[in-house]
């Protein structure tokens, strides 16, 4: 039987050495959580999301980024490789996890919450491709979908509400 999860918080997830990472260690944190690849139109992103994260950390933000290789298999690497990528191209100084599946029988349990408590056009909840975002307040509830084209600058907005409260 699969536990019920009500908030984020309750899910484990596995960083990107493989070490558990109970995302109760977030709790109070504002939070982005982001489906990401390397081989990625979108992969740029990673710049706007390091920014809103060195701008907003302070505060009490967090990117999460989870690498996904499903689709276009943009994510390839392994998980040296990712962080190797993302740290030199990008100064990503975010949290990583371990590479993840976000659709389908092996998705990732947070992923499958995340997608039921924000679903996308017309209520589907698959994700449609890399850089998915899903904004959570300080209290472990989704708020918020956005789509792989939204630039994470354009987010800053709804962050700060959220921060504020």
């Amino acid at each position: 039987m699969n536990k019920v999860h009500d908030k984020v918080y309750d899910f484990t997830v596995t960083s990107l050495t493989g070490a558990p990472i109970p995302l109760s260690q977030y709790r109070g944190k504002v939070l982005l959580i982001v489906n990401t690849a390397s081989e990625c139109g979108f992969t740029p992103q990673y710049k706007q999301l390091q920014e809103l994260h060195q701008q907003l950390h302070d505060r009490g933000f967090e990117v999460l980024g989870f690498p996904c290789n499903q689709f276009g298999r943009q994510e390839p690497g392994d998980a040296d490789a990712i962080g190797n990528f993302c740290e030199r191209n990008y100064g990503v100084s975010f949290p990583l996890f371990a590479k993840i599946d976000v659709n389908g029988s092996d998705a990732e349990p947070l992923f499958t919450h995340l997608k039921h408590a924000a679903p996308g056009l017309l209520g589907s909840e698959g994700i449609k491709w890399n850089f998915t975002k899903f904004l959570v307040d300080t209290e472990g509830n989704v708020v918020k979908r956005y789509a792989p084209q939204t630039a994470p600058s354009s987010l800053v907005e709804d962050i700060q509400n959220l921060l504020q409260k």
